[in-house]
């Protein structure tokens, strides 16, 4: 789906707004055979990076036998360990340790491309950053938590772990020697929260004239009750306040993005997408006046027949795209342009 591997860096620099800092620019102009190689180069400038600004430290809980008490004591530990009779007590006491759950990611994903192919240069340069990770455990890369929450103490961090995750996730555990290669493709899910938000972050950057943002929809009830209703999240709506236009972009990302009728060869756009897309327009407060459209925006594929269409569904405009992102950046972004323009510009 992505075989221009520059186009992951495009992608991740409008989703976090990150990669065109000083320590990322000379990646831009490097050549990639694969992702992987892409990946590794873009975790060592961004790791580069946070060491600079200082690894992000936690309190964690440590317990040991100490002749000096600290902390909280545990009787009941003491005395079954019978550390009393080397007057010793079990102390339970708070660190603030560099070991921190996103250091122990980023030390495991880098154990990880160590043993992967990728460039010798690339793994020296990762050979130099574990030195600051001495202190950090490693984890199991098949039991890694991926939901952190961020806040403004490590939001820097955010870019750097959805690298590790695509890094991990698109890679599996081969011959008995604990060799690493990368998969064929990138794992589905992961790319399918990267291309919303890059989506997403493009045009916050691109076009400031419009209202872009990514609110919840609330159910038009009738009657006030909306109890165990299911919450109506958007990817991307786009609002132009001058022209009382908004565009509800919900953005797809699959292997394939038709549904096709067994035993029948008939192609057709997914059911539960269509209407997902639907209440949301039809739920959506509009204003008076205001023309509401939504657009479901699918990543190509190399299915033959590929979504392109137009719908008049009860008095709204139902869009049914796909964005190509195996074509230089250019075009992808000429295409999220036309996207934009229809609320840019007035209805004819």
């Amino acid at each position: 789906m992505i075989r221009r591997i520059q186009n992951i860096y495009y992608m991740l620099a409008y989703a976090f707004q990150v990669l065109h800092e000083n320590g990322y620019k000379d990646v831009a102009s490097e050549d990639f055979e694969n992702g992987l190689e892409l990946l590794a180069a873009i975790l060592c400038k961004g790791v580069s990076v946070q060491i600079k600004r200082g690894l992000n430290r936690q309190y964690l809980t440590q317990e040991e036998a100490l002749s000096a008490p600290r902390g909280k004591i545990e009787i009941n530990d003491s005395i079954k360990t019978l550390t009393l009779q080397k007057k010793q007590l079990v102390c339970a006491y708070d660190e603030f340790s560099v070991d921190a759950y996103p250091n122990r990611i980023i030390k495991t994903t880098i154990a990880v491309l160590l043993r992967s192919n990728i460039s010798k240069t690339r793994k020296k340069e990762l050979r130099k950053l574990l030195i600051f990770f001495d202190e950090v455990s490693l984890l199991d890369i098949h039991t890694i938590n991926w939901n952190l929450s961020y806040d403004r103490n490590n939001q820097t961090y955010h870019m750097i772990i959805t690298v590790c995750q695509l890094i991990l996730k698109g890679m599996l555990q081969t011959d008995s020697g604990g060799a690493v290669k990368m998969m064929e493709y990138l794992d589905d899910q992961s790319m399918a929260r990267l291309y919303e938000k890059f989506i997403l972050g493009y045009y916050q950057k691109e076009h400031p004239e419009l209202k872009v943002y990514a609110p919840q929809i609330n159910w038009a009830v009738t009657d006030g009750y909306n109890f165990q209703l299911p919450t109506m999240q958007t990817d991307i709506v786009l609002s132009s306040r001058r022209l009382r236009k908004t565009l509800i972009i919900d953005a797809k990302y699959y292997s394939h993005n038709m549904q096709i009728k067994v035993p029948y060869t008939t192609r057709t756009i997914h059911s539960a997408n269509l209407y997902q897309i639907f209440t949301y327009v039809k739920n959506w407060p509009a204003a008076p006046n205001e023309s509401v459209a939504g657009m479901l925006l699918y990543a190509g594929t190399d299915d033959e027949v590929q979504p392109n269409n137009d719908y008049q569904i009860s008095g709204n405009t139902i869009s049914v795209k796909t964005l190509d992102l195996d074509c230089d950046f250019a075009l992808i972004a000429k295409k999220l342009d036309a996207i934009a323009a229809t609320v840019e510009s007035p209805s004819e």
